[in-house]
């Protein structure tokens, strides 16, 4: 049956070779033996149900592996090696129709469903990838960036850029694109005489790629810039942030240009959206959906499209370094069986590195903690997103622009973006739930957490942490709002980490019996008797939720967002001691992405020995019931005593490090961390913490 399959794939390229003899001397190198004839049983089928989509850019002869000046070009006999491949081991392209098709219930996908896609409108696309298409006969989706093709067509020359954004990447002259370093004039695009043939062949789908929004656009008072389709851009001459109407009118009239060029050129309307650097949101998807772009396709190695999924949100793989079949086989792989994830954490303030008398200061104290973040090899950021000099715990201004509390300084998108783009770690933004201290006072008393004084008054709570009521709406519409603000200044977030302030002790909440009061998140009302411990432990993870919830519109689909929350060590080791703060570890495993246990021995107290601690603290959540319990607790350790104001020794710190790993503890962190002082010690710490040590982890993004 291979043979046969062989057989008629040679015919096919012979076939297109013939009666197409502008593509003769292209589809030659296509024919090679060694790829015919290669047949190596594959090592991974696709569950029923799912595709996958893989991502092309240019194709080209000449493409030397690992060392292109072009990590995202693919040469033809690659890519010939792939169309074979496929054919052999009976893998199916499929059309944006059929995925439509399927998501509508009228016809299943075929089993190992796949789309391919390429991406810009480069001329490879007609010269090299047609042929191929036409002599296996697959399908195909081409993304056109109709700006490049208008200008390259008006005789000016666009410099090609790679698909992965470029943090170095200037904003565009009137007549350049900044692209990859390398100028191309119309010899290097596709015509639209080339597009209506390729229309017309029945083989291609057209799909916007915008028209001027393959760029980055400046995202804080820094300079860094970001991708201009999910960025409100910052307006220097003006100090401030594009406004919602703004940034929408912005996305709105650049995919409706798109669009109509495709339609004048060509003469198709678009249905399909594909966004560059696979940067959209749910909210740039929307607008893509009211102007008929209803199909929406971004980047995310992370997780396999289902054929019942929203059509606005489906990944592809970005193929790089002109990989052969097997290679991409195995990107395919750990998208079906994903590898062990271990994560690695520092917990950052941004309050050491703010200087509020010298940018020059602060700049060069941003440069010593991306040199130790990077030199660290860790996994993860907790980035502080709140001010919070004096230690208490309550946020009273914001490193973020927020229409909410006083803004301390604009550098939690500068610094969040240099710390994933410099240092290569995920960044989640680290803020309290609960402790809020708002600019009225009288709003502050009226929305806090309450408790009954000896009258059976409802009082506002004066404790550590000032915290305002999760039971109250206008809460959640305030904390929501503040939540929504950060996802707006920085789309590209990967994660939250929720503050130690979520807690209600024994006495609090009384605000349930609030005639305002509400179930987080509901209209529902509350019962007129006190909650249980865990109905409080529900109700904080239903208000976080909410808060969240907040963010998702505007955060960057492409990267898997995850929510992490710290949890006292007490409830675990007593879990009695939920009454006293509505925490508990196994809602908290089922619920979060990741647990940040505060594993910190002096924190919680106790009179034995730090080993001995966190030895049973270890022992306690291994015998959780639930199996993802010890891949979701992240194991986080204290570099500072904060009884004696001392820091632990590095070398302790690496000791306790090496006794959890030692008990099958996986993911550690620590807080905090003093990067202008190097404390704790760098070497220990590294010794510890560090991924170095596991050569086999892959990368995390």
């Amino acid at each position: 049956m291979q043979t046969t399959t062989l057989l008629r794939t040679t015919l096919y390229i012979l076939t297109a070779s013939l009666f197409s003899p502008v593509y003769a001397d292209n589809i030659n190198s296509a024919i090679n033996p060694a790829i015919l004839t290669s047949a190596v049983a594959p090592v991974v089928n696709l569950p029923s149900g799912q595709y996958v989509s893989l991502c092309f850019h240019d194709i080209r002869d000449d493409v030397k592996a690992a060392v292109d000046n072009d990590q995202y070009a693919i040469s033809t006999k690659r890519l010939a090696e792939l169309f074979d491949w496929i054919r052999v081991h009976d893998w199916h392209p499929i059309s944006v129709q059929q995925i439509i098709d399927a998501k509508a219930g009228k016809a299943p996908l075929p089993n190992n469903a796949i789309l391919l896609s390429f991406d810009d409108g480069l001329r490879s696309i007609y010269t090299k990838a047609f042929p191929l298409l036409q002599a296996y006969q697959y399908p195909a989706l081409f993304a056109l960036e109709t700006g490049w093709l208008t200008q390259v067509n008006q005789a000016q020359v666009v410099q090609y850029h790679g698909e992965r954004f470029n943090p170095n990447q200037a904003a565009p002259t009137t007549t350049t694109v900044i692209y990859n370093e390398e100028p191309r004039d119309q010899s290097g695009f596709v015509t639209w005489a080339q597009l209506q043939e390729m229309q017309a062949s029945g083989l291609v789908e057209f799909a916007s790629h915008t028209h001027n929004l393959h760029r980055g656009i400046l995202a804080n008072p820094q300079g860094n810039v970001e991708p201009a389709a999910i960025t409100r851009t910052y307006l220097p001459e003006l100090k401030r942030y594009e406004t919602d109407t703004e940034f929408h009118t912005r996305v709105r009239d650049d995919l409706r240009l798109s669009s109509q060029t495709i339609k004048e050129k060509i003469g198709v309307v678009p249905r399909a959206i594909v966004w560059p650097y696979g940067a959209m949101t749910p909210e740039v998807e929307k607008i893509a959906k009211e102007l008929g772009l209803t199909v929406s396709l971004g980047l995310s190695d992370k997780q396999l499209n289902q054929q019942n999924q929203d059509l606005s949100t489906i990944g592809r793989l970005l193929i790089s370094n002109n990989p052969n079949p097997i290679t991409i086989e195995n990107q395919i792989a750990q998208s079906v069986i994903p590898p062990k994830q271990i994560e690695r954490a520092v917990q950052v303030d941004i309050d050491y590195l703010y200087d509020p008398n010298s940018t020059e200061q602060t700049n060069i104290n941003l440069g010593k903690l991306l040199d130790r973040i990077k030199a660290l090899h860790v996994s993860t950021v907790y980035l502080q997103a709140f001010s919070d000099p004096e230690g208490t715990g309550n946020a009273s201004e914001l490193y973020f622009p927020n229409s909410v509390l006083p803004m301390r300084a604009d550098l939690f998108n500068r610094v969040a973006w240099q710390l994933s783009t410099r240092a290569n770690v995920r960044v989640f933004a680290w803020l309290p739930l609960l402790a809020y201290q708002l600019p009225n006072q009288t709003q502050q008393q009226r929305l806090s957490v309450k408790i009954k004084n000896a009258q059976g008054q409802l009082i506002a709570v004066r404790r550590d942490y000032q915290r305002l009521s999760p039971f109250l709406p206008e809460s959640a519409k305030i904390i929501g709002d503040i939540y929504a603000d950060l996802a707006k200044n920085m789309s590209g977030l990967d994660g939250v980490l929720i503050h130690d302030d979520a807690y209600l002790a024994e006495d609090e909440d009384q605000s349930i019996y609030e005639s305002t009061a509400r179930w987080p998140g509901t209209q529902r009302g509350l019962p007129e008797t006190d909650l249980t411990p865990r109905q409080k432990t529900e109700a904080l993870m239903a208000f976080g939720d909410v808060v969240i919830g907040r963010m998702k519109p505007h955060i960057n689909t492409s990267n898997p967002f995850s929510v992490a929350r710290n949890l006292y060590a007490r409830v675990v080791l007593d879990p009695t001691a939920e009454s006293r703060f509505a925490q508990a570890l196994e809602p908290f495993v089922t619920h979060y992405d990741y647990v940040a246990l505060m594993a910190m021995p002096y924190l919680d107290g106790t009179t034995l020995p730090s080993t001995q601690w966190l030895s049973q603290l270890a022992d306690t959540v291994k015998r959780s019931p639930n199996p993802d319990t010890m891949k979701k607790v992240v194991f986080e350790l204290q570099a500072r005593n904060w009884q004696d104001k001392t820091w632990i020794p590095a070398t302790t710190m690496k000791s306790w490090m090496q006794l959890l790993t030692n008990k099958g503890v996986s993911n550690l962190a620590y807080y905090p961390d003093d990067y202008l002082g190097n404390h704790p010690t760098f070497q220990p710490v590294y010794e510890g913490l560090s991924l170095s040590a596991f050569p086999h982890y892959g990368e995390h993004n």
